[in-house]
């Protein structure tokens, strides 16, 4: 029984063991802050990464898929599939509308995206990822009073859907951060400017004008057939969440894309026989090709669930074709069949890597909540000697005592690493307000406030020096230095934007604790606190009573 009170008490009698509280608890909330905001990071980039692909991709390069239109039916018909969408992917290159100084035309380098918007749509929520279309009521309240989205002459989602200028002619879908004249602003929101820096319709891309797309059709050997040209009225952008994507994408009509690729329906002719003029005669139709289709799960169905359903759909789909004896084109007999995942390893495989980098790094933090522990217990068990040598004399035995002390950095850890975790929690939920405090000036009461302190804190020194007492001066001294430098930094700032919403492309820091980190990092702060008090404990436990009492 006396070890529990002993331990209570050695804990609220001094100051020093709140000491081992506090440094544990920062340790612990260190960890916790610092990997939830990376953990918030990766979820970002997971959410942003699944935008505009769809669960499970079917892909197939170059070639295309023939007959796909029956092979989306399959997947359609399975349980664990709720939509599909062929596509066409391929590289190619962009002429803009404006020059590049010298009178010529500006050339990007972009990767086209061939879709049908409908099905698209269906598949990836595409028609929410148009950048110029008609705010929602809830979405309205959030945008700033000068933001172009609420201008009717921006609501371009209707042409986005179809894929159509208003005069009927093929619209092409560029990412937002292709265009030069989009400048991201401190809330994440874009602006369409000028060379003046003004809001101005006229460098808004739907209306500067059409841009040439040049793709270079490749045969099934492996041969470049010949670049195909065609003009395309910009008819909207999007955003998807990724900055390599909106930099590079561009998305176009499916049938424009498979026609200038050679990848649309044609007609089969045979290398051996003729006609009565002379040329190769027609014996069937060559089937529209894509080369990827894009898969939506059910709800609740796991990717890697529907991934392998699907690959089942595609091998009764091989089969049927190949029976066929009128398919004259042969389906290829592998694909690739992979999770969004998967197909996204090279973009979120990196940041994983980074989270748990981190956590490794700051795990040395262990160790040193361990060393603090140790320190101030060696300390404690210095100073309670003879209290120690009581206990022996009475009868406590080495495990007792030993107890005591182990009880004790028990209490300690358990008590600091709850606080920790609090004190954690509290700084992520808060860190955007925390940040945007830090990102406006000081207001005047505030700065004078520091200064009153710091007149104190010199107040508190003078009365240290006349009651002659070397403790209070010395701690004052430094405390008022401390408070110094405080009410210098205040009275000079004028707002520091760390993370700044135009610079990088999550315009919110994550406010989210990550909750197995903070369960596991508590243990281990509790854990370590343990092994720091062991050592200490070992030397009480050993303390020979006789020597102990006649400790001075």
């Amino acid at each position: 029984m006396y070890a529990p009170l002993l331990a209570n008490r050695y804990l609220t009698s001094r100051i020093i063991p709140f000491l081992a509280v506090a440094a544990v608890a920062l340790c612990v909330a260190l960890v916790i802050v610092v990997v939830s905001v990376m953990s918030g990071f990766l979820d970002m980039v997971r959410s942003s990464g699944k935008t505009l692909i769809g669960d499970v991709v079917v892909s197939r390069d170059i070639v295309g898929i023939p007959y796909y239109q029956d092979f989306i039916r399959e997947i359609e018909a399975l349980p664990e599939a709720e939509a599909a969408s062929a596509l066409v992917e391929s590289y190619g290159l962009l002429q803009m509308p404006y020059g590049t100084g010298d009178g010529g035309k500006r050339i990007e380098t972009v990767q086209v995206w061939g879709i049908d918007p409908e099905s698209f749509d269906r598949v990836t929520d595409y028609q929410s990822k148009l950048y110029w279309r008609t705010p929602t009521d809830n979405e309205a309240k959030s945008l700033g009073p000068d933001d172009p989205r609420l201008d009717a002459e921006y609501q371009r989602e209707k042409d986005g859907m179809s894929l159509r200028d208003s005069f009927g002619n093929p619209g092409i879908v560029l990412g937002i951060e292709i265009s030069p004249f989009n400048r991201r602003t401190k809330d994440g929101s874009y602006r369409t400017e000028n060379q003046l820096g003004q809001q101005d319709p006229g460098y808004f891309m739907p209306n500067v004008g059409n841009v040439l797309l040049t793709l270079v059709p490749v045969s099934e050997s492996g041969r470049i057939v010949g670049e195909k040209k065609s003009s395309f009225a910009v008819v909207n952008e999007f955003q998807s969440g990724v900055y390599q994507i909106d930099a590079q994408r561009v998305l176009a009509p499916l049938a424009d894309v498979q026609r200038m690729l050679m990848l649309d329906e044609a007609e089969l002719t045979s290398k051996t026989e003729f006609d009565d003029n002379g040329r190769p005669k027609v014996i069937g139709t060559t089937p529209a090709r894509a080369t990827t289709i894009v898969v939506k799960a059910k709800r609740g169905v796991d990717p890697r669930t529907l991934r392998e359903a699907v690959e089942r759909a595609y091998g009764n789909f091989y089969t049927k074709a190949m029976e066929n004896r009128a398919n004259m084109v042969k389906p290829p007999a592998r694909v690739i069949v992979a999770t969004w995942e998967e197909r996204l390893s090279d973009l979120i495989g990196p940041v994983e890597k980074e989270r748990e980098l981190m956590r490794t790094l700051f795990s040395i933090v262990y160790v040193v909540c361990a060393a603090l522990v140790l320190a101030i217990f060696w300390s404690i068990v210095q100073e309670k000697t003879r209290d120690i040598g009581i206990l022996r004399a009475v009868g406590a035995s080495r495990t007792g005592v030993l107890w005591i002390f182990l009880r004790y950095g028990l209490l300690i850890g358990v008590v600091g690493s709850i606080v920790g975790v609090l004190l954690a929690w509290a700084i992520v939920a808060r860190i955007n307000d925390i940040h945007d405090l830090l990102g406006t000036p000081a207001p005047m009461w505030l700065r004078l406030s520091a200064w009153v302190v710091v007149a104190v804190g010199l107040a508190m020194i003078v009365r240290g020096v006349i009651k002659a007492s070397a403790l209070q001066t010395v701690l004052w001294g430094f405390g008022t230095l401390a408070l110094v430098a405080i009410a210098i930094v205040l009275w000079h700032h004028e707002g520091h934007v760390i993370w700044d919403p135009s610079v990088y492309y999550f315009s919110r820091i994550p406010s989210t604790i990550d909750f197995h980190t903070a369960w596991t990092t508590a243990l281990g702060g509790t854990v370590f606190s343990v092994i720091g008090a062991a050592i200490p404990a070992g030397r009480a436990a050993d303390t020979d009573p006789v020597q102990s009492l006649r400790y001075e």
